[in-house]
Order: structure tokens, then sequence, then C-alpha cells
């Protein structure tokens, strides 16, 4: 700040330096005119004086011929001071025109505003950029003041920072919003420095302005992201150890009802407790898609097909009083995601559609293609890829939202509704889903006036691929393959082993990817299918696939797991031919998720080692 303040005195010290050089410079030359001026005179004047030894006859004549002789000379003299004179007055000028177009190039392209006022805060001075930056000309501010157009609750603040410019000399830096030409309020950086008199008073101030709404928002954008980034981790961790508890939950509630039957008198009890379960598995798998830490099954997909195919159900749910209309563009192109979690989006924001709309309304869904150039990447306040996108819009007639709302509708366990009337999860699952596929989601809302949701999501060049068949279960009698467990959670793996012995596998367990690598080696028979976790301690359940394949070519591999995890990455999915089963899962998922997988091809064939990963087919 002191080296800053010893800049400013000696710009100031310089500038006032010049100006007296050049005054005194002009001084010089017009009294050298006077003095040449008065040394003319007293030349002529000695002329006329007659010398007392000459005769009237020859003084007349050398009076004659010298006055003569004498004029020119001093009029050639005189001239020469004259052109002189103007060469350095025109010097003078040319410079100072020189320096003035400097500054008013300086001031005038100047991405910052600067404006000079005087100690009561009337406007002397307003830079170009003014036009610009808030939309004023310069005639729109010339009759008023420096605080007009300060947003009403920060007009103390900079009032309180120009006092204490004028009573110091010295002016801070100061934030405070300004009113736009069109209404709206930009965030402004402001330094004031002082002009001070003679005297030492301050008799202006020069105020520079830096417009600063874009980075403002920006940050909060990325403290926003770096807020649901960490409330990700947390809920995505939660989730996954969660879902180990209710599998262990839901299998055994199985169980008993299984040896129990539907006529004891703890029948209804174990019923509801497997529902418990089940709602609770739900709202897991909604953690996790917000956390974009869910495992992904991606296919080629119709977006205009899968509208077309949950339009009925959708009708059902937003209800008779609500109109609801499709706009799908018959040229759509594909894109590669996951079937189910596209539905999930469709239906969380009709749903959310619905709510905003008590006394019903309409609700539209259009599909178009759309081309983010570098010109609709430059409108966002979030970094965006350029690139050929499908454009989803869901869009409502309802209440609509304000800007406060709008910042925290994605938000984990935010709502607007009443108490019981929601979980606040609805959107963030919609904003989880879509940043894991890739894409992108923008909502345009005010209040009255309806809200809609624009979700970009890649559009992709590969064909459609073609759903493999489901394999039906067979009586467990005919099931003696060896099936080997890997499971980290010991009350899961132990739930999972005794599910699949009362099937009839002869089952193998082990607790990590090290334990099933020296399972593997001891054992001379044949493994017919793997059951691994994903996300395991040390060695990963991808990395012991690659292995265990190289002296297993015939083994058949089925993924479980309800959260990718930071190891393997937020955006992994699995190819579109492997077997993957979702925790926590049933006794029934768990039997037909084997049937189908040991049925199929092998797993050198449908996800070999030596084929790109899923998250190096997203690169």
């Amino acid at each position: 700040m002191e080296s800053t303040d010893t800049n400013i005195v000696g710009t100031r010290a310089v500038a006032s330096s010049i100006f007296r050089n050049v005054e005194r410079r002009e001084w010089v030359l017009w009294s050298s005119a006077v003095v040449i001026t008065l040394v003319l005179t007293m030349g002529l004047v000695s002329f006329l004086v007659p010398s007392p030894h000459m005769t009237r006859f020859e003084t007349e004549g050398l009076r004659i011929v010298g006055v003569v002789r004498g004029l020119i000379c001093l009029v050639l003299l005189f001239d020469i001071y004259v052109v002189y004179q103007q060469l350095q007055i025109c010097r003078i000028r040319r410079q100072l025109v020189e320096r003035e177009e400097m500054f008013r190039l300086i001031s005038e392209n100047a991405a910052d505003m600067i404006a000079v006022v005087d100690a009561n805060g009337n406007r002397l001075y307003n830079s170009p950029a003014y036009a610009s930056v808030l939309g004023y000309k310069l005639s729109d501010l010339q009759n008023t003041t420096a605080f007009e157009q300060i947003h009403p609750e920060d007009r103390d603040r900079v009032q309180e920072a120009a006092d204490e410019t004028l009573r110091g000399g010295v002016g801070r830096r100061i934030e405070y919003r300004m009113r736009h030409k069109d209404g709206s309020w930009r965030v402004l950086e402001s330094t004031a420095n002082a002009i001070l008199h003679l005297d030492g008073k301050v008799e202006k101030l020069v105020i520079v302005n830096r417009d600063i709404t874009d980075r403002r928002r920006l940050e909060d954008q990325f403290r926003q992201a770096q807020k649901m980034e960490a409330v990700g981790r947390l809920s995505g961790g939660i989730a996954h150890d969660f879902n180990n508890l209710l599998g262990v939950i839901i299998g055994y509630t199985e169980i008993l009802q299984e040896q129990l039957g539907t006529t004891e008198p703890f029948a209804d009890s174990l019923q509801e407790i497997f529902k418990a379960g089940n709602r609770a598995s739900s709202l897991t798998r909604q953690l996790l898609a917000f956390s974009r830490q869910q495992v992904l099954e991606p296919k080629v997909l119709e977006l205009n097909a899968v509208i077309t195919e949950t339009e009925k159900m959708l009708e059902r749910i937003i209800g008779e009083d609500i109109e609801l209309s499709t706009i799908l563009d018959s040229s759509l192109g594909r894109i590669k995601a996951d079937k189910g979690q596209i539905e999930q989006v469709l239906l969380n924001l009709c749903v959310n559609a619905r709510d905003a709309m008590p006394d019903g309304g309409k609700l539209a869904i259009e599909t178009k293609n759309f081309e983010m150039d570098g010109n609709a990447v430059r409108g966002y306040s979030y970094p965006v890829k350029t690139g050929a996108y499908v454009l989803l819009t869901v869009s409502d007639s309802g209440i609509g939202m304000d800007s406060a709302t709008q910042a925290h509708i994605f938000e984990p366990f935010f709502t607007t509704k009443g108490e019981g009337q929601g979980t606040g999860l609805g959107l963030a699952t919609v904003y989880g889903i879509v940043k894991q596929s890739g894409g992108y989601i923008d909502v345009v809302s005010e209040p009255g006036n309806g809200a809609a949701f624009k979700i970009y999501l890649p559009r992709v060049a590969e064909e459609i691929n073609q759903d493999r068949p489901i394999a039906k279960a067979i009586p467990s009698l005919q099931r003696r393959e060896t099936i080997l467990v890997v499971e980290d959670e010991a009350s899961l793996r132990k739930l999972t082993c005794s599910i699949l012995q009362r099937l009839g596998y002869t089952v193998l367990e082990a607790g990590s990817a090290t334990e099933a690598m020296n399972v593997s080696q001891q054992l001379k028979g044949e493994i017919h299918l793997l059951l691994t976790d994903i996300v395991m301690p040390g060695m990963n359940g991808r990395e012991l696939v690659k292995q265990l394949a190289v002296v297993r070519p015939s083994m058949r591999v089925v993924y479980m797991s309800g959260y990718t995890g930071q190891s393997i990455g937020c955006s992994e999915s699995f190819a579109p031919d492997a077997h993957f089963l979702p925790k926590p899962f049933t006794r029934e998922a768990l039997g037909e998720k084997l049937r189908e997988a040991l049925m199929m091809e092998l797993v050198q064939e449908s996800f070999s080692a030596s084929s790109p990963t899923a998250l190096e087919r997203n690169k």
C-alpha cells in the first residue's frame, strides 16, 4: 500500500513538473520577444541622434543609409526570432496534443470505468467504458451524482470509503453493486485516488471501477461445485456402507419368510421389514445418483423412444388436471446412457413439475439436436465442452422460482415443499445422473412464469445395441456349478454364500482379491463363475478379473456393487455386455443374474482383460 501511494505521488509530481516547465518556457519566449522589441526601439532611436563631429550633409546621408541598413537588419532579426518562437510554440502544442491523444486513447479503450468527481461527489468526467459495461450514455450521467446508481444497501459503505479518502487523501479498494441501465445489478471493484490542491486539500477523486460480476459468478459456481462434491463424497460413502447393511437385512428377511411361511404370526412384520428395506434401498440409489458414484450400464439409445415408452406412466403420475405434450424431433440423434437412469430423470422432472402446478397446468417434453459452439459456451458461467448434443427440455407453467431458490435446487435434501412432503433428492438425483452421463443441466425460471429444465446429453454416432436375451431361472436341482464369492463385508459375504448354497451351488468364498487369487491357485477343479465386489481394499474387482482370466479363461464373471468409489472414478460405467448386480439385491435377483451369466458367452468374449475399460471408452 505504501509503495502504491509513493508511485501515485511520484506520478503527480512528474506531471506537475512537466506542465510547470511548459509554462516557464512560454514565459521565456514571450519575455524574449519583449526584450527584442525594446532593443529594436532603442536602435531606431540611436539612428535619430546626430554626431557633433559631422557636417550636416554627411550626417544626413549617413543617417539615411544607416537607418535603412539598421532597419533591414533589425527586421530580419525580428523575423528570425518570430519564426523561431512560432516553431517552439508549435512543438510545445504538438507535444500537448500527443499527450492529450495518448490519454484519450487510454481512457476510451480501457476496459475499466474511469470517473473523476469533485469533493461533493458531482461527476466531472466519465470514460466511455460506462456505456459498454453499464449501458449508460455519457449524457445519462452528466446530471447525476456518483451515488445514484449504487445499490441502496451499499451506499453507506461507499460513502464511508469516499469520506475516508477525502480526509486522509488515500483511497482503499471496495466492492459494491451498481445498477445497469436494464435494471440488473453488476458487482464492481472500485479504487479511489485523491487529487490534492496546492494547499494540500483534496480537490478531486479519480475513481477506477472494474466489473467483476462474471468473476464473482464463477467463484460462486466453484464454491457450489466444491460443496456438491464434498456432500457427494459423504453421501456416496454412507450409501455404500448402508447398502451392505441393507443387503444383509433384506436377505435374512427373505430367508425367514421362506422358513416361516405366510401363516405365521410374524409374517406381516417380516413383510414390512422387507418393504422398508426396499424403500431404504431406493433412497441410497438416489444418494449414489447425486454423488455420481453409482455404476451405470450405458447403451446407445433413441431418446424419443424412451420418452414414448414412459409417456403413459408419466400421464398417470402427473394426474388428469395437467396437460402433457411431447414435441419430439424426428431427426434426433442417439445418446449413450443408462436407460433406467434416463427414465428416472424424466420421472423426477415431471413429478417436480406436477408439484409446481397444484391447480393444474401444462407440461411439455421437447427434444432436438443442438450444436454447442463457442458462442453458446460463452453463455454459461461453468465450463462446457463444445460439440454435438441432444437437448431434452422439460417445461411447465407452474409457480416458477426466484434466483435464490435456483441456486440451491440441485443440492441434496433441499426442498420448498412442506415437512414430510418430499425427500429433497429428486432434482439432486437428476443432476447426478446427467453429470455422470457426461451431460449438462440448466434451468430457466421466473416467479409466476413456470420453469424449463434443459438437459444436454452428448450425441453419438454408434448404432443401437441389441438387448441380449435374459436367461430364465431353472430348478435348483440343476445348479451344480462352482461359484467363487469375493466380498470384503463379512456379514454380506456370509449371507450371499448361504443363499447360493440353498440354490444348490458349490460355493467358495474370499474376503479380498488376494485371498481369491490364493483360493483359485489351490483349487484344481473348475470355477464356473466369479461373483465379485468392485470396490475392495487393495486390488479391486476389475483387476482381479483380469488376473484370473489369464489362468481361467472359461470363467464367467458377475460384478456386484452399488458404488464405484473414488479409486475407480466417479464416471465409472460398464460395457453393454458386462454382467452387473446392483446392491442391495434380493435372492431372486441374485439367482436370475447368475443363471443369465452362466448361460451367456465366456468372460474373455464379453469383457476380456485386453479390451478397453468403460472408463477408457468414455475419455
